[in-house]
Parts: C-alpha cells; sequence; structure tokens
C-alpha cells in the first residue's frame, strides 16, 4: 500500500522476465472455445491452454520496507515523511477529496515551493535509492525454477504482476521492474502543464480493475474490460492467480481475489507486528500470512509453493477432463 496516504500506471506494453528479450506490445487474448481451447488451424489441433499462473503485487510494504517516496523524493525536496502523509491526510478530509490525488498534487507542490524541479528522468533515477526485503531480487527465479520442477503438466508458465498505488517512474528505476509482464502503477502526465498532472490514480478499489484485467487477458489500458467473458474463455483464471498485499489497502483485492476463487497471502516486516495479518486471517481475506522474507525456505516461500502445489494439481485434473471430454466428441 502507499500507501502512506490512506497511489498505477498499466503499460500497453509486456516486458518479459528475460531482460535481453525486447518487450512486445500486449495482445488481445486470443478467441478461445468455451472449454478454454484454442483451435490450431494446422491440423485442426486443439491444446488445453489454462497453463499460466499469475502471482500479483503491492509494492509499498509488500516488496518494500516504506512507500517509495521515503527514499528519495521527499529527502531531495527536504520533507519530513511522517509530517507529510498526516499533511495529505488532513488536506484529503478537509477537501473531501481522494487521498491518493492528493498526496500526488502535494508532492509536486512541495518540490515546487522547495525550488526543486523533478521530471520523469528523476523520479526513475530514485527508484534505484529504493530498498527492498530480503531476498525479493532471487525470489522470481526461484518460483520459476519450483515451478519447473513441480510441474507434471507441460508449459506451465509464470506471470509476475505488480498493482500499485505508488508512481510507475519511480518502480521503472528499481532492479526488479523488468521482472514484471505488466505493472499496473499511478502515473504523472508531465507534458499536459509547468506542474505535471496526475495521468492515472490507483485506488484501493480501483486495484480490482487490473486483477480482472490480467483474469480476461486485457491488459491493453485502451480497451475495455466491461463487456461480459464468459468464465471458461477467461486465458488466467482467478484459481490460477495469488495476490500479495500488506495492509488495508489490499483488502478490496484480498476480497475480489477469494471471492473469485483465488488466493491471497499477507505480509508483515520482519520482526515487527504481525496484528493486522492476523486480522485478515481471521476474516477470512487471506490464505496465509508470513513475514515479507522472499528468501528460498522462507515460511513466505513455503506457504507460496504450497499454494502454487494446489494451482498445479489443479491445472493437472483440469487438463485430464479435458482431455476425457474431447475423446467423447
Amino acid at each position: 500500500m502507499t500507501e502512506g496516504a490512506a497511489g498505477g500506471r498499466g503499460r500497453s506494453t509486456v516486458r518479459p522476465a528475460n531482460d535481453d528479450v525486447p518487450m512486445v506490445r500486449a495482445k488481445k487474448p486470443e478467441k478461445s472455445s468455451k472449454s478454454g481451447v484454442k483451435s490450431k488451424a494446422a491440423g485442426n489441433r486443439a491444446t488445453f491452454e489454462k497453463r499460466t499462473i499469475a502471482l500479483v503485487y503491492d509494492f509499498d510494504g509488500t516488496l518494500s520496507p516504506r512507500p517509495m517516496q521515503e527514499y528519495a523524493f521527499l529527502p531531495q525536496i527536504g520533507v519530513d515523511a511522517a509530517e507529510f502523509w498526516k499533511e495529505t491526510n488532513r488536506v484529503a478530509r478537509e477537501q473531501e477529496a481522494d487521498p491518493l490525488i492528493t498526496y500526488m498534487h502535494l508532492l509536486y507542490k512541495k518540490a515546487k515551493d522547495a525550488g526543486v524541479r523533478i521530471d520523469r528522468d528523476d523520479l526513475v533515477a530514485q527508484g534505484r535509492s529504493v530498498e527492498l526485503f530480503a531476498g525479493v531480487l532471487e525470489w522470481f527465479d526461484a518460483i520459476g525454477e519450483y515451478v519447473s520442477l513441480r510441474a507434471e503438466s507441460q508449459g506451465v508458465t509464470v506471470r509476475h504482476y505488480m498493482i500499485s498505488s505508488g508512481l510507475t517512474e519511480i518502480i521503472e528505476g528499481t532492479p526488479i521492474y523488468g521482472r514484471f509482464h505488466n505493472v499496473f502503477a499511478s502515473e504523472y502526465w508531465f507534458e499536459a502543464y509547468d506542474m505535471p498532472y496526475p495521468k492515472r490514480v490507483i485506488t484501493d478499489t480501483g486495484k480490482t480493475q487490473y486483477l480482472f484485467r490480467i483474469n480476461k487477458g486485457v491488459e491493453d489500458l485502451g480497451q475495455t474490460i466491461n463487456q461480459h467473458m464468459p468464465e471458461a474463455e477467461r486465458p488466467i483464471p482467478f484459481s490460477n492467480m495469488i495476490y500479495f498485499g500488506d495492509g488495508d489497502t489490499d483488502v478490496p483485492s484480498m476480497a475480489v481475489m477469494r471471492k473469485n476463487g483465488g488466493h491471497a497471502i499477507a505480509v508483515h516486516p520482519p520482526g515487527k507486528s504481525k496484528d493486522k495479518c492476523l486480522d485478515l486471517f481471521k476474516a477470512g481475506r487471506i490464505d496465509f500470512f508470513a513475514a515479507a522474507d522472499y528468501r528460498r525456505g522462507s515460511d513466505l516461500f513455503k506457504r507460496t509453493c504450497l499454494l502454487i502445489d494446489r494451482m498445479l494439481a489443479d491445472i493437472r485434473v483440469q487438463e485430464e477432463t479435458w482431455k476425457i471430454a474431447r475423446g467423447l466428441k
């Protein structure tokens, strides 16, 4: 969450996990039959396709200990972080404004007052100062290796997504940006005015839109997700998804995931209070919780792998059912 205030940019491009592979534009989901099978022109063959697992992450407090703006932006303009978030929430209440739009406005207003001009390149550079929890850098390869080892169905792949109220520009400067299939985070419109204007703001409930975009395969933000799509035609079922978050701002996303058959894990800072996680667990919002330790062998790694095992087994069952049904035709 930012998630110091009580906001995501969606790229119209998809970045593969391998940084050496050029970015490609997100495509419309291919037309599938009601059994989740795409027809092949060659030889009229068909294959079972719902083999993609999606791990979806919040950023602030989930992958990084503190809101991303606290590492470089606020120190650069000489503003105390605690006072900034306090003022953000106060102004939002007084003006009856969205706290996320308020923080994005105040951030640049204070920079201008301090005589500091910050553009897009500056924000990307700030991303290099953002601290990540232990093991985050190695997490993506470790999960990929685990799936390769455990998957019995051929062609099972893992995609990582980020949905954050924080700033896309700062996220781009972090060393993990290239590991995400897509990033949806708040973004500034730098060309609009002398003072950048919020181009996209992702609120707590707004995050859920992007879960459905992943589910339906409609990741191009120029396309609507409001049209009905039968469950059987959705390329990544919610049952193949896990959401990772750390607090109240993630509750809507966790609720949507669990309600639709998906999974959710809450994290807390290592060695610090896990009361919020306990509340989420007791309320049935999450499957598991653990300290935000992403190293192989940690509780978080082991509990994530348990859910992945469940998803892999479900993929095998669905694939076998599909084969039997196909043989009866």
